[in-house]
């Protein structure tokens, strides 16, 4: 999103150099925490439902109640950040998750693990959007992309780190433990944002908070996440009310929207080629990197007959390639320019996504090792310089709630990604209603799905020289 910089970068202060590495460590932490946050509690699940006595579809919402919540909350945590300040907002969030994990450690019931799950999932709502928003306070202009490589790399580790900890955790302590772990990070966390990160005042102060804005955007966002979650597979009639509702909700808050005086969101953004274009194929992205978490332990176990440790061996090693291969990405991108290195992110995934869908059924654990090793990287590559392309313009008083959207498009993507092509897997391999498939199914499935992953991820790649091309031309659009 282009932007008139130059009269708003003094309403900041940036860090000096001296502390400057430090204060991106502690955004690295606020990204490695929200992360950690979503899947260090998966793992704990089955010993939930055993501790509360409790079905899976009630202790699955120990893990809905923290995504909905950042999913609901992002924008609006953002958008509170500008208004109040990046620094005191990310100290907040960070405060809130310290506070949460606690709780999530020694409630006495399912239901209050559940709402301090919800709390949690506020908390890291506001690290997630105020950590990619804080970096250009931190950094100089020309090293964004490093920096932006460095969050990928951190929610990487996140990622991966959070079910062997919590394994390990879950073994040694019980399943309070794996939130009480986050505690102490947390407190770190706190203490490196406190000491090091740079004073900033309330850019947008003055312009209002725009409450029904905010209230019709969670609403619908609340509508179509629980549309694509309630059912699993199986899409009923409470669904389609959802869907319908979350439809609803979005136009009354787009006509909200062009009325107030200080929306939530201006709608005029949408028409910057590289906002715009940046936001679809962020949510394309993310709809495909999640078919790999849904897809892809079906696939190992039931067509490859692999045991449950080789699967976890497998899947690991995507996460791993990720959070190898971020920081060199944000260099890359320093080096060579997020624009082109947006579209060269874009063109590894589609081969990773065709050789996933083609090689496996020939060449087993390597074909598919093969095409996560081709399909990571490019993920990487675009995070960094998507990312970058967004934040390196934007005016101080928008970028909280810019790096919300960028944060929000990224969620709504892993929420289609885990339901509808999901719902496409089952649907093609005949598991629909649970029932376990032939290995031949299993692979056709696996090949389709992902034929249509890389036709997603192909049609990120025209919206990307459409990008390009409308960048050149475009105008600036004030902050």
């Amino acid at each position: 999103m282009q932007s008139n910089v130059s009269q708003h970068d003094t309403t900041t202060a940036q860090a000096p150099d001296g502390t400057g590495r430090w204060a991106l460590i502690s955004l690295a932490l606020s990204m490695l925490l929200s992360s950690l946050g979503i899947s260090i509690a998966n793992v704990a699940l089955p010993s939930l439902a055993e501790a509360f006595d409790a079905s899976f579809q009630r202790v699955q919402w120990v893990v809905l109640a923290y995504l909905l919540a950042v999913t609901i909350t992002i924008v609006s945590a953002g958008r509170l950040g500008d208004l109040v300040g990046h620094r005191r907002m990310l100290i907040g969030g960070i405060s809130l998750f310290a506070l949460a994990s606690g709780l999530c450690g020694v409630v006495p019931s399912l239901w209050l693990l559940i709402g301090a799950r919800a709390l949690q999932g506020l908390g890291a709502a506001v690290l997630m959007a105020l950590s990619i928003a804080f970096v250009r306070d931190t950094v100089a202009k020309d090293r964004t992309g490093s920096a932006m490589g460095l969050l990928g790399t951190m929610s990487a580790i996140g990622t991966a780190l959070g079910p062997s900890l919590g394994g390990v955790l879950l073994t040694a302590a019980g399943w309070r433990a794996i939130f009480l772990v986050m505690v102490p990070l947390a407190v770190l966390n706190l203490f490196l944002a406190r000491r090091f990160l740079p004073s900033s005042r309330p850019v947008g102060k003055g312009a209002g908070f725009d409450a029904p804005g905010t209230l019709l955007l969670g609403l619908a966002l609340a509508a179509y996440a629980l549309a694509t979650t309630v059912g699993g597979s199986h899409m009923g009639w409470l669904n389609v009310t959802l869907f319908v509702a979350a439809a609803l909700g979005a136009g009354l808050f787009i006509k909200v929207e062009a009325r107030v005086t200080s929306p939530l969101i201006q709608l005029a953004a949408f028409r910057d080629a590289t906002f715009s274009g940046s936001l679809t194929m962020n949510a394309l992205v993310s709809t495909v990197m999640m078919v790999t978490f849904v897809v892809g332990p079906f696939y190992l176990a039931r067509a490859l007959g692999l045991n449950a440790a080789f699967v976890g061996m497998v899947m690991s090693v995507g996460p791993v390639i990720s959070a190898l291969t971020g920081i060199p990405a944000g260099r890359i991108v320093d080096r060579l320019g997020a624009s082109f290195v947006v579209t060269v992110g874009l063109v590894l995934m589609t081969i990773g996504a065709f050789v996933l869908a083609a090689v496996p059924t020939s060449f087993g654990v390597a074909g598919y090792v093969l095409g996560i090793a081709v399909l990571t990287p490019g993920y990487q590559l675009f995070q960094a310089a998507n990312n970058t392309a967004v934040m390196m313009d934007v005016s101080p008083d928008r970028r909280g709630v810019v790096s919300g959207m960028l944060s929000l498009s990224r969620n709504l993507g892993l929420i289609t990604g885990a339901s509808v092509m999901g719902a496409l897997f089952a649907f093609v391999s005949g598991t629909v209603d649970g029932s376990v498939s032939h290995p031949e199914t299993i692979a056709t499935g696996m090949r389709i799905t992902f034929a249509v992953a890389g036709a997603l991820t192909s049609a990120a790649i025209v919206i990307s020289f459409l990008v390009r091309s409308g960048a050149a031309t475009a105008q600036p659009i004030e902050g």
